[in-house]
């Protein structure tokens, strides 16, 4: 008896050894989650493959372990995926309640991306029950979590979705738009299953629309990809739109054949789905279930009745024992290297990442300040090739000299376009454009741009047509000014590469809640088009078809990348659609405000348009601050053509000295000058003369300077290199309102 007790109190010791490290592993959150996540797995699989039971099962026990564990967010995703199974078993009550739970969850713990997906499921709910409205706002609560989270599958499913409903809702032009940017997002991430199922849908839309030649043309790419993937509903819904668009056109054998193979394999998907929710089936997998248990049972019994027998039970358990502690300390001292080699990696990777981080923007601030710096000093000497060509233009130049004039001028207009294009991707990637919106007259507004680039379009044989929506109202609230640039740099595009030809400027309204409108506008041609591998970096900078197409129809490759910028700034959208030969469309989408308010009239330009013989310049003087030679020299010829005196000093100290001791109409202040600046010389001025007239010659961009320039006092600002026509006319529009104070006093 003495030595059973001997053997006893080591087997016990073991045995609680054993039991502390199953709880160990069992309570390890990594081998937790690894349960769940396996089973969430298999019964998504399961759902694919049409066991519904097995996967209602594995969801199940899932969701026990999740509970147990405490593991909010698998419970969340549990109940969405039981959702889902739910309903393609005919059981929405129940999918409704999953459903609920599921978002109580997910909203607790924030978790938006299963939010979208809950969110598309209670979509699928209200579709199936044909309460299409009820569905478009889960979809799109569903799009704007996924949009959030930058989940481009998952956008695109929901998206098909959209469409389909709006399908439903004889909407066919809104379904089109909706499918459109499905099909464009399939494409760029290569997701073929929603661009198998976006092409099908495309021809269906097509189909209604009376278009049955593209119709067919998108049915069978869509059919062909699932046949090649294997998508068996979606090749079924394609065979029926085959049917009826061949039985639209008078093509009844085609017709009827794709029918038969609609039917064929409608038959064959419902019986699949039958035998998986048959009675039958139902029983076999609870008998299953319950042999299964049986089995446990028997094996639970057989251990019990094992236990009579001290000695076996001794033995099995002293070399088991021995077995999971080796194997427990050898799993142990593995998993502690891996982590160990693990963090060390991350946190490596981690520094490098952070300053990998650092470098990237030190040198985008770099290039920035770069840019600037270069395109503004750039302006100064583009000063002097544009005023001396336009001198020498005037001077009555030989025969043979004109033309060599003409191109030197040309060529300075085109660098400071360029430099103007620089400058302003600059701002847009420095995030300094603001959104300046105002009342305006849209269709009025398109229409001037139409009318300015007529002439440019004439000389390439171009007729522009341009539609605009006879429901949609005509005044918004938005940034006009910016509209405006998109839409002359793509109209202009778009004349560049057409030759006699066509250009289509639609505008038509998306989206409508009370005053706030979602817009498209589209600018179509039938010019030489744009290859697909282009096509993804079209929006780039300095981006163009080919270096052949740079050099036959130059441009600087930066229009559409302002545009792609610009858009982005009024949170919009940009899509291309091209084809080699035929043409090209780009459509963007952008939200505007409706107003009743009409829109402001624009303020009559200030220059001068009287008769200068009426001002006395005999006695006008102008005093230019200036310290380059070749600007000052420039701008004395000017002054000089048009009867006016000056004198030129090339420093801001000595500018407010000549400023105290003489009488001067007009002082043409330069804004970088060695000493003080132009600003600063501006407002020691002001201290002592508050009604002089004073210009800023400035080569900056206005606009990053305006308010310094205001609170400096300037009176108006001239930008280098300026219109001489414009300059002038400034100038004496200064002299005239001079002259009429001084009349009226």
């Amino acid at each position: 008896m003495l030595q059973i007790k001997n053997y006893i109190y080591p087997i016990l010791m073991l045995m609680s050894l054993s039991v502390c490290a199953q709880n160990t592993v069992e309570d390890d959150p990594e081998i937790i989650q690894n349960n769940i996540n396996y089973r969430i797995t298999q019964a998504n699989y399961d759902i694919e493959n049409y066991n519904y039971y097995e996967a209602q099962k594995e969801l199940e026990e899932a969701l026990e372990i999740a509970i147990k564990a405490n593991h909010k967010k698998s419970e969340g995703i549990i109940y969405t995926i039981q959702g889902k199974l739910q309903l393609i078993i005919e059981e929405e009550d129940n999918a409704v309640k999953s459903l609920n739970n599921a978002l109580n969850i997910q909203r607790l713990i924030n978790d938006n991306v299963n939010i979208g997906y809950s969110y598309k499921t209670f979509g699928d709910i209200y579709f199936k029950k044909e309460d299409y409205y009820q569905a478009l706002d889960q979809y799109t609560a569903a799009k704007s979590k996924f949009e959030e989270e930058e989940l481009s599958e998952s956008l695109g499913e929901v998206l098909l979705r959209e469409a389909e409903t709006y399908m439903r809702l004889k909407n066919f032009r809104k379904a089109r738009v909706l499918n459109e940017q499905a099909i464009v997002l399939a494409k760029k991430h290569n997701y073929l299953k929603t661009q198998s199922n976006g092409l099908v849908n495309h021809g269906k839309i097509y189909s209604a629309l009376g278009d049955n030649e593209k119709a067919l043309e998108f049915t069978n790419e869509g059919i062909q990809i699932a046949k090649n993937e294997n998508y068996a509903s979606i090749l079924n819904e394609g065979y029926l739109i085959l049917s009826e668009i061949n039985k639209n056109i008078g093509n009844y054998k085609p017709s009827r054949d794709f029918l038969e193979a609609h039917l064929k394999l409608s038959d064959s998907l419902r019986a699949v789905k039958r035998a998986n929710l048959s009675p039958d089936k139902k029983v076999q997998y609870l008998m299953t279930d319950q042999i299964l248990e049986n089995k446990k049972q028997a094996v639970k019994l057989e251990e019990a009745n094992s236990k009579n027998d001290l000695s076996t039970l001794i033995s099995i358990l002293s070399v088991a024992l021995i077995t999971i502690l080796s194997l427990l300390t050898l799993s142990l001292y593995k998993n502690n290297n891996i982590r160990l080699k693990t963090n060390n990696m991350l946190h490596k990777k981690n520094a490098e990442l952070i300053i990998a981080k650092e470098k990237a923007e030190l040198a985008s601030k770099t290039k920035a300040n770069f840019l600037s710096t270069v395109t503004h000093e750039l302006r100064t000497p583009l000063y002097a090739v544009t005023g001396l060509s336009n001198m020498l233009l005037d001077e009555n130049p030989k025969p043979e000299q004109i033309q060599h004039l003409k191109s030197l001028k040309f060529s300075g207009d085109y660098l400071l376009t360029f430099i103007n294009d620089i400058l302003q991707i600059n701002k847009i990637e420095a995030n300094k454009v603001d959104i300046e919106p105002e009342a305006f007259n849209l269709k009025k507004k398109i229409s001037n741009i139409v009318l300015a680039l007529n002439n440019s379009a004439l000389n390439n044989n171009i007729k522009i047509h341009f539609e605009y929506d006879t429901d949609l109202p005509e005044n918004f609230i938005a940034d006009q000014l910016k509209i405006s640039q998109i839409l002359i740099n793509l109209i202009g595009n778009s004349i560049k590469f057409t030759k006699d030809g066509d250009i289509w400027i639609r505008v038509y309204k998306i989206d409508q809640k009370n005053n706030n409108y979602r817009l498209r506008f589209e600018v179509e041609d039938n010019g030489i088009g744009i290859s697909q591998e282009k096509q993804d970096h079209m929006f780039e900078s300095f981006s163009q078809g080919s270096i052949q197409i740079n050099r036959k129809y130059g441009g600087t490759g930066l229009g559409l990348s302002i545009v792609k910028g610009l858009i982005d700034i009024l949170k919009g959208d940009i899509y291309l659609k091209s084809e080699l030969g035929k043409g090209s469309t780009f459509y963007f989408e952008i939200p505007l405000t409706y107003t009743a308010i009409e829109e402001t009239k624009e303020k009559a330009p200030t220059y001068f348009s009287g008769n200068t013989t009426e001002i006395d310049l005999s006695n006008v003087k102008i005093l230019v601050v200036e310290d380059n030679k070749i600007n000052q020299m420039i701008t004395k010829k000017i002054l000089t053509k048009m009867n006016l005196k000056c004198d030129i000093i090339d420093n801001g100290e000595d500018a407010v000295e000549m400023i105290k001791t003489n009488d001067y109409n007009i002082i043409l202040m330069d804004i970088h000058m060695p000493g003080i600046s132009g600003i600063e010389a501006t407002k020691i001025v002001r201290s002592f003369d508050k009604e002089l007239t004073i210009f800023a010659l400035t080569a900056v961009t206005i606009e990053d300077k305006m308010q310094e320039f205001e609170e400096a006092g300037f009176t108006d600002i001239i930008p280098k290199p300026f219109k001489q026509d414009e300059f002038e006319k400034k100038l004496y529009n200064a002299l005239a309102s001079k002259k009429d104070t001084t009349t009226s006093a």
